[in-house]
């Protein structure tokens, strides 16, 4: 019996790549970040299976598909293109996207703890970033580039790791059961293809963020009185 497609060496290791950067068993801390999820438990706006669906589709479509994806997508172009002003102005562009101290400091979290891992792979460029102001985007999309990993599959692999990582923390929060779990993975996975196209065609000018709740949870999570994540 045959494979159902003929695929080079090259686009499986890629493809293997992929696997390992969108895995949660990346050390970069992930699993630490609700991003305002856990305010929105709090607030009662999250409260059961079909609460959380719906703010997940939300924040994926409206903040992840419209300031995350374009941008990440513009910083990859950059990479392969050794336009290092280029990844330093995006970086800079989505740093002060994030609405909240919490949300920045999320970003340059995961962007260091990035940096460091892509340094024990042989990807030397990451080294100034470790030190520096970075995103988890900029590393994300360095760690694409080099490893010939293509956008599109890039975008979604990044989308995925965001569901993956929102769902692990809905589980604990609302709470939901392992089944529920999965059945939110599926339902935002088959939505992820469409996000990943319209990102492709948004203009430098319309990139942000659409949605108002992730803000506000993120602002309000800041003085919560018990916090199980730190964002």
């Amino acid at each position: 019996m045959g494979m159902s497609r003929r695929a080079s060496p090259e686009s499986n290791l890629a493809l293997l790549r992929l696997c390992q950067l969108v895995s949660p068993a990346l050390p970069v801390g992930a699993y630490a970040y609700s991003q305002g999820l856990e305010y929105a438990v709090e607030a009662g706006w999250v409260h059961d299976e079909p609460s959380t669906l719906a703010w997940l589709r939300g924040v994926s479509r409206h903040a992840q598909g419209t300031l995350d994806l374009p941008v990440l997508l513009r910083m990859h172009c950059a990479w392969l293109a050794a336009d290092s002003a280029g990844v330093e102005s995006w970086t800079a562009h989505l740093l002060a996207a994030r609405g909240t101290a919490e949300a920045r400091a999320e970003e340059r979290h995961l962007g260091q703890a990035l940096a460091r891992i892509l340094c024990t792979l042989d990807i030397d460029s990451a080294a100034q970033w470790s030190r520096r102001d970075a995103a988890y985007a900029t590393l994300f999309s360095l760690a694409a580039a080099r490893w010939q990993i293509t956008s599109a599959d890039m975008l979604c692999g990044y989308l995925w790791s965001w569901s993956e990582n929102q769902v692990l923390a809905a589980i604990k929060l609302v709470p939901l059961g392992q089944s529920a779990g999965q059945r939110l993975l599926h339902a935002l996975a088959g939505a992820i293809p469409a996000i990943v196209s319209d990102a492709a065609t948004i203009t430098d000018a319309a990139i942000g963020v659409g949605v108002l709740g992730p803000t506000m949870a993120s602002v309000l999570h800041e003085t919560q009185y018990t916090r199980l994540f730190r964002s």
